[in-house]
């Protein structure tokens, strides 16, 4: 298969943006597709209550895996910096430790999953007809996770060269698979969560099978060669030091969602399968945004490195532009097809009533992520990653668990619930943005006086 590369040092760059963020966006949304294929299959071939069981470990499982998430944004920026610098057998060492890293991280949180798996759900109020369900579809889905981290963190590598096709044609293999999948073990074997939980874990094993063989491979850069794997310190606190705050935010963004997701619990199976039929497109017409991000952090790592501070500047605006219209207009599909699109899920009409709440107030507003999405990627690709995890940390999840305990608990409805998303995307994507222009500032300033030789 011929390698896929972008030169994003030189050039256009609108169509170059364009063709590099559409794979990851559609890869995201495949990927949603995929996860909705198991909620569709259990709530249509077994019950609202299976649907609400594997909905219901949606946010769990985001704040497990996120800290080794955003370990995924260091490999790709820390290998992206070493391309923009021309430093080939240095970029080869580094593909070497995120590997290796991926497959540790990997085992690490299918291992700390197992035992947590009962004791977290309790903690999250998961009601008692739902609970063991939703603790064996949890159990079952953590012996994906070193196939996920493989993916994850190969994919964080091929896109470091401006390579976003391939990881596209992994997922899309992996989810055929898994759709497949899902419909022998519910439909013919009767399995239920256990069904489509097992059916995940076959499919991701098939992803990271494809990521693998991209990688060994790939040009002599990046190529993978296993006698090779290990940890390379300079490396791995470069990697660490990026993505370490990207991840300690997603935690904390997700334990934001984990006390949400407690308080939706509180309305029951009903108000559970709403909320989780509908994030199945809220969370699509994120991932348009998130793709931008991603696209930001890359082509300003390698732009950065090379000290191109005006390409930097337009690699923003562009960004921004693009994603924020892009996740408007699929947002408005969404909202037009709204009743058709949530009874692919369910036809119950508590479940559609819950749906429909959430998707006015949340799915509508999603564009205001990219404001402090897309300004913190670009951070991250200057190497400033702490400054937009901290500032995400305070106006989206401090905030959100404020609000929870007080104007939530004051005026108890799930209009209420949602409406602290879009307030905490507006106060946090403000924050984030005035960073970014005071930190670009004296970033740029300082182009031509020091070396772009940081990982």
């Amino acid at each position: 298969m011929k390698n896929k590369k972008i030169d994003m040092l030189n050039g256009p760059l609108v169509g170059k943006i364009v063709i590099f963020a559409l794979p990851l966006a559609l890869s995201s949304i495949l990927q949603q597709l995929f996860n909705s294929a198991d909620l569709a299959v259990v709530g249509r071939f077994d019950s609202d209550k299976a649907m609400a069981a594997v909905g219901s470990n949606s946010s769990l499982v985001n704040l497990i895996v996120s800290l080794f998430l955003g370990l995924s944004v260091g490999a790709n920026v820390v290998v992206a910096r070493l391309i923009g610098q021309g430093r080939k057998d240095k970029a080869n060492e580094a593909v070497h430790t995120v590997v290796l890293l991926a497959v540790i991280s990997g085992f690490i949180i299918l291992g700390v999953g197992e035992i947590l798996a009962p004791i977290l759900l309790g903690m999250m109020n998961v009601p008692d007809d739902v609970l063991k369900l939703a603790t064996l579809y949890l159990r079952i889905f953590f012996f994906a996770m070193p196939f996920i981290e493989i993916y994850d963190f190969g994919s964080a590598v091929l896109r470091s060269k401006g390579d976003s096709t391939r990881p596209l044609y992994a997922l899309i293999t992996a989810g055929v698979i898994n759709v497949i999948l899902n419909l022998v073990f519910v439909i013919v074997f009767k399995m239920g969560v256990a069904g489509v939980a097992t059916a995940t874990v076959i499919s991701n094993f098939f992803s990271a099978c494809m990521i693998l063989y991209f990688l060994t491979h790939e040009e002599e850069m990046l190529r993978l060669d296993v006698r090779k794997l290990r940890i390379r310190w300079e490396y791995l606190l470069g990697i660490i030091k990026i993505g370490l705050p990207a991840g300690l935010q997603s935690m904390v963004f997700s334990l934001s969602n984990v006390v949400i997701q407690a308080a939706i619990n509180s309305f029951g199976s009903d108000g559970i399968a709403g909320s989780t039929a509908e994030q199945n497109f809220e969370f699509m017409a994120y991932f348009v945004i998130n793709a931008f991000a991603q696209t930001a952090t890359t082509f300003t790592s390698q732009n950065f490195a090379a000290q191109d501070k005006e390409r930097c500047k337009k690699i923003y605006r562009l960004c921004t532009f693009i994603g924020l219209a892009s996740c408007l207009g699929l947002s408005l599909i969404f909202l037009i097809g709204r009743h058709l699109f949530i009874q692919i899920f369910s036809t119950d009409e508590n479940v559609i009533h819950y749906a429909m709440i959430r998707m006015w107030s949340v799915c509508l507003l999603e564009l205001l992520t990219g404001v402090y999405e897309i300004s913190g990627g670009c951070l991250r690709g200057m190497g400033h990653s702490m400054t937009p995890a901290v500032i995400t940390v305070l106006g989206t999840c401090v905030f959100r668990l404020v609000w929870v305990n007080t104007i939530y608990a004051a005026h108890r409805s799930y209009l209420m619930l949602m409406i602290v998303y879009p307030v905490s995307w507006v106060i946090t994507g403000t924050a984030v943005t005035v960073a970014y222009f005071i930190i670009r500032r004296k970033e740029f300033a300082q182009i031509g006086k020091r070396r772009a030789d940081i990982i």
